[in-house]
């Protein structure tokens, strides 16, 4: 029978054997991913020293402590977004560090070469500080976020697949850019005293925490809504158009503090960032909405089949259904069957993108993509029969 959202969808043809494909651990890989991590973290340590050289010792692990303590939290919040189809933990880290280490080491390179080269340019230092605030860091840093970006979106097609995606990516990307940039202004704002601490700890960890993820989720919408498209305009000049805005609000920002001082900042705070945050959650709803869409249409021949009774479909369908299923599994089962709750629901949206992503040709390999099928289906079987086993053992 036919998917009634897409009639020309019924699911895979034929049976397939239940496959489990056996890991193959690549030596290459393994070394060149210690490399890289060995790598990042000698940037990390050279970005360190040159803010504690700046700001002294005591400041700097002061400044550390101010500028950890509230990542968690809006960690938490960005990932509360990706609500069907959650990133693998290692590529959100891999975002997030990249973040936080290489790009800005490269930041600091080439934003302080370009401000000295304007500074001796027009003999003049303040002269040499805007051209740093208001051209070479938007365009520096934006571009070092983006690069990670760049490299998920054409290294994993897979899990790189839409709007959220993308902005999920820039967030994490974004926060820990502004995590090891806050460690250098509440280094230096140690030395004013509890009072100035407590201020620029407002401002830019209260007040502003959002405004490098807000950036660079611009590139990240970009790409996104390319990944999503079958528009040649939207695939190929939307990233741009994405990139160059992310470049004008961070130059808006850093202008209207650099010229206009409090008065601008609060102008540009009230006029550009909010509406801009506004429009993005905007992004984020209707994006989320999609998603629904694609588990309803995708997952439909399962509903068929009887994989799924018809009020779990529904449920697996909307944030607000998964969110009561895991909850009520928590209540009644506890901890253990809400986390086989999650998992279900995690690898039932895995299965809907995953037959999306072949649908559109994203996936061109027939028989990897009928194995990676027969295994979703398979693991999501086994968390049902876990799941039902337990609630059986509290009877």
């Amino acid at each position: 029978m036919n998917n009634p959202v897409n009639p020309g969808f019924q699911g895979y043809p034929g049976q397939f054997p239940l496959v489990r494909p056996t890991p193959r651990t690549n030596a290459v890989k393994i070394v060149l991913a210690v490399i890289a991590g060995m790598f990042a973290l000698l940037l990390g340590l050279i970005v360190l020293l040159l803010i504690g050289a700046e700001t002294g010792p005591v400041e700097l692990m002061i400044g550390m402590v101010c500028a950890m303590l509230p990542v968690p939290i809006y960690v938490s919040l960005l990932l509360w977004l990706d609500r069907y189809e959650a990133e693998p933990l290692w590529m959100l880290a891999t975002a997030f560090f990249w973040g936080a280490l290489i790009a800005v080491f490269i930041a600091i390179v080439f934003n302080t070469g370009i401000e000295l080269m304007a500074a001796a340019a027009a003999n003049s230092k303040d002269v040499g500080q805007n051209v740093g605030a208001v051209i070479a860091a938007p365009i520096v840093e934006e571009s070092a976020k983006a690069l990670i970006l760049v490299i998920l979106f054409f290294w994993k097609k897979d899990e790189f697949d839409g709007i959220i995606d993308g902005i999920v990516y820039a967030g994490m990307a974004g926060l820990g850019f502004a995590m090891t940039e806050n460690i250098l202004y509440y280094g230096r704002a140690v030395r004013g005293g509890p009072d100035m601490l407590t201020f620029v700890f407002i401002l830019r960890g209260i007040a502003g925490p959002f405004s490098h993820p807000l950036f660079t989720s611009m590139t990240g919408i970009g790409l996104g809504w390319s990944r999503q498209s079958q528009n040649t305009f939207i695939k190929i000049v939307i990233p741009f158009l994405g990139f160059l805005l992310a470049i004008l609000m961070h130059a808006t920002w850093n202008g209207s503090i650099a010229f206009g001082g409090p008065i601008g900042f609060f102008a540009a705070y009230f006029l550009v960032m909010g509406p801009a945050f506004i429009v993005t959650l905007m992004v984020v709803f209707f994006s989320l909405r999609r998603e629904g869409r694609i588990v309803r249409e995708f997952l439909y021949p399962d509903l068929q089949k009887g994989v799924f009774e018809s009020h779990e479909y529904e449920k697996l369908c909307t944030i607000r259904g998964r969110m009561g299923m895991s909850w009520g599994a928590f209540w009644s089962n506890g901890f253990s069957t809400w986390r086989a709750q999650m998992r279900c629901n995690q690898m039932a949206s895995e299965l809907a993108f995953h037959r999306h992503r072949v649908a559109r040709g994203i996936s061109r390999d027939q028989q990897a993509a009928l194995e990676r099928e027969q295994l979703y289906l398979q693991t999501l079987q086994q968390l049902r029969e876990q799941m039902a086993q337990r609630r059986q053992g509290r009877r």
